[in-house]
Parts: structure tokens; sequence; C-alpha cells
């Protein structure tokens, strides 16, 4: 059956990513809070990823020509409307009932790409027969955790296939949660009702007895982690690209691009993993040096504004993830909260590019960028 979203009115005043942020506040309990937005342990990274990109500045032209600009761009191998993509957030359903539907309803109108979580609280069945259907949308990837079991991990595999998914994301920046000091004050659980729906049916890992001394981690779950032979073994099993999100350093880059991969996200999990880790916005222009346009390059983390977007695109990057204010947009207004910000934050490209002399995106050079 179609999907057809609930309609929430968007509050009034409300004219930029912030806004939807504040009234997300409004509506998620002090549980669901912590989870979506906060970060790991001080959350230095976390405020580092919005900072970064405050801190640099656009140095625009002017009297250059403007009439009939515009913000496509391409990525693997098709043109996207704009270069903005919904990041994968897991359990959305906390956030809205419609949770991941009402998300990839509202990508797919606005020509967004659209990545589902692993963790999605929707099946990736469902999400798809709401996203698919628009001729007008962005690329549609499934972000893959690799699982204990590789026998399930091969059938999740074969799912997104066969339900049009165009690409595989494989996280590589969490072979263990980070401390999340403000989810353990909140003492955030996943309530009733709402689970991983994709994960189903997974068996635990087999359990590893511990000698005296042993690390629960290191000597149990960091067993499963995975390695560069799973990347390959990933490429060997599915006939879709694989990208790989979590690389912060040039030398993965490299090895990234000399495996074959289809591209890079240039990603620190939100601040939600290793705290201290690199803004985003510092990392992309050392990764982009390292690959040397061998294969394309998206990032995320703390991206708020169209400025943020150009300056992105300057530094290196095809395209952009956005998550939390994605999901505070939800949260705010359900898919019509969603398409909201997305079309601020082309608007405010849209008006970036403008001020800055940017006919199209390939104007968007490292030249446009001053470090502040």
């Amino acid at each position: 059956m179609p999907y057809t979203p609930a309609l929430h009115p968007i509050s009034s005043g409300t004219a930029c990513l912030a806004d939807h942020e504040r009234q997300a506040r409004l509506r998620l309990d002090d549980s669901a809070w912590a989870y979506f937005s906060g970060g790991a342990a001080d959350e230095i990274t976390l405020r580092a990823n919005r900072s970064a990109w405050d801190a640099l500045v656009l140095q625009p032209r002017v009297l250059r020509p403007l009439a009939g600009g515009h913000t496509r761009t391409t990525l693997l191998g098709r043109t996207l409307a704009h270069p903005i993509l919904l990041a994968p957030v897991a359990f959305q359903c906390m956030a809205h009932p419609d949770g991941e539907r009402a998300s990839a309803y509202a990508a797919a109108a606005l020509g967004a790409g659209l990545v589902l979580s692993t963790q999605a609280s929707t099946a990736l069945e469902t999400v798809a027969e709401a996203f698919l259907g628009d001729a007008g949308r962005g690329p549609l990837w499934f972000q893959l955790y690799l699982q204990h079991d590789r026998g399930f991990t091969r059938t999740l595999v074969q799912r997104a296939e066969a339900a049009g998914y165009e690409a595989l994301v494989l996280t590589v920046d969490a072979p263990t949660s980070g401390a999340r000091d403000r989810e353990r004050r909140a003492d955030f659980r996943v309530p009733a009702g709402i689970s991983a729906v994709n994960l189903a049916g997974l068996a635990p890992p087999p359990s590893v007895p511990l000698r005296a001394g042993q690390s629960a981690l290191f000597d149990a779950l960091l067993h499963h982690a995975p390695t560069w032979e799973d990347v390959q073994w990933l490429q060997s099993i599915t006939r879709l690209p694989v990208l790989l999100k979590g690389v912060l350093h040039p030398d993965d880059a490299r090895q990234a691009a000399a495996l074959g991969v289809a591209g890079l996200i240039v990603s620190n999990h939100g601040g939600r993993t290793l705290d201290t880790a690199p803004a985003t916005a510092h990392a992309l222009p050392r990764i982009a040096d390292a690959v040397q346009g061998a294969l394309p390059l998206l990032v995320d983390g703390g991206i708020r504004r169209g400025t943020d977007v150009l300056k992105a695109v300057a530094l290196g990057a095809s395209a952009v993830l956005i998550g939390r204010p994605a999901l505070y947009g939800l949260a705010h207004a359900g898919a019509a909260g969603v398409a909201h910000v997305l079309r601020l934050l082309r608007d405010e490209l849209e008006i970036a590019m403008a001020l800055t002399g940017c006919a199209t995106l390939t104007h968007a050079t490292p030249a446009l960028v001053l470090q502040g």
C-alpha cells in the first residue's frame, strides 16, 4: 500500500535548522533527547564538528555571471538535484511514529539521497517502497554494520539488493560504542515496541569464556570487529558499490582507494564514538589530498547551514550528509519537518553560491575557503 505521511504543522517562526532543533527538544523526552543529541564522553568532538565549519571563512568573488546557475552535482554516475543526503540514523520511530518512512518520503520529494541505517526501526523494504516511487528522488543506499554471523550479513545484503538499494555504506569507525555519558545519565533504553527490525532473527554472538585478567572488550567483543579483509569479502558478495563511512586518516583513505571501494564518507560518527577525534571539516581536506580525486568523498558532522554545504564542496566533498538536523525536523513535524529542513538547506546553499560568485558547484574550489 502506498505510504501517506501524517500531516503535522511546522511551528510558526521556524526559519532555520536550529529552530527545528528547539522544537524537537520540546517533543522528545529526556531519554530520547540524550540518545539523538548526545555524543561521546565530554562531547568535545561533537562541539568541534560544529565550530570547525563556523571557523572557515568564505572568500566571495563579485560581478560574476550567475544566471542559469544550479545546485546539481554528480555522484556514482548519476546526477543529483543537489548535494544533500540524509545520513543513517537509528531508531527514528523514537522521534516520530512514522519514523524512517517519513524521512524517506520527505527525502524523495525534495530530491535528496537517503542512507538507511542497519538499526532502522522500519523494515528496509518498507522504506524502499516509500522512497523509490518518486521520479525526482536521489540515491537510495543501505548502511551496514558487519554482523558476527556472515550468513546473516549476506542475507541482509541480498535483501537490500532485492529491495532496490543502489549502494552499501559500510560503517568502519565503530568496532565498539563510545563512552556515551549523557545516555548513561538518562538511563537510555530503546522503548518497548521499537527495535532494529532488520536485525530480527540474528542470534547473539557465541560467548567467549574469559580468564582472570582478560578484557570483555578486547578478548571477547572485538573478536568480531571488521578488518580490511572483511571489506574485500563484502565487495565479493555484492553487485552494489561499497562505500566506507568513518574514515578520518589519510593512510586509511589511500588503502580504501587501493581496494577499489566506490567512495568514502569522512565522518566521526557525529562525535558519538571517539571523543577528541578530529572535526570532519578539518579531516576532509587531508582526505581529499590523500586520494587526489581517485574516488568521491562525502562528509557529515555538524552541518547546519547552506554555507557549510558550500564549504564542504569547496574542500573536496561531492556531497554532504545530515543526520541530527533531519531527525529534529522529523520529531518536530514528521515528514513535513524533514522536507522543510532539506528545503532550508538547499535554499541557503543557493544563496551562498550566489553571494560567493559560484553559479555551479564546480566553481567551489579550495580557494573559496579561508581559515578563520
